[in-house]
């Protein structure tokens, strides 16, 4: 009887955590799809240094406003979301970020969102909220990584 109850017990832990790893996947999937919808739907919309909303958006405030209409909170810069959020991946899923430095040396001045396919989502100062080729020649000498929450 008391291999059944320790059989049981050991069986709803491990249920459990496959349970709560599924739903943080799901979670996650949300978060990006949301994210990604609402930087689509500020397409056009122009380039502003500092900017953090739809009157004009600069990098990472485009970003940071997908991410928190999402439901999720990340940092102010670049910087600080490479930094101090999430964790380093080599291969891109949809959502992930991507961010860009002058130089493989400095420190990241430019985030995107991947969204699939090959293309990111970005406000660059040229185009304002763009959608970009990630092979694009001027952005992928400048990449250094991506992160994903």
């Amino acid at each position: 009887m008391l291999k059944k109850i320790i059989a049981i017990i050991a069986m709803t832990i491990i249920l459990s955590s496959l349970f709560t790893t599924m739903g943080d996947k799901a979670e996650a999937a949300y978060y990006h799809t949301k994210a990604i919808s609402v930087a689509k739907a500020n397409l056009g919309v122009p380039y502003r240094w500092g900017g953090l909303t739809p009157n004009g958006f600069d990098c990472s405030g485009l970003v940071k406003y997908s991410y928190g209409k999402a439901g999720k909170v990340l940092p102010r810069t670049a910087a600080d979301m490479y930094y101090k959020q999430g964790y380093r991946v080599s291969s891109l899923q949809t959502g992930d970020l991507m961010f860009f430095a002058p130089n493989k040396a400095s420190r990241p001045t430019h985030v995107a969102i991947y969204i699939g396919g090959g293309k990111m989502i970005q406000a660059a100062s040229s185009k304002g909220v763009s959608i970009a080729y990630t092979s694009n020649s001027y952005w992928k000498p400048r990449y250094i990584g991506a992160k994903r929450f």
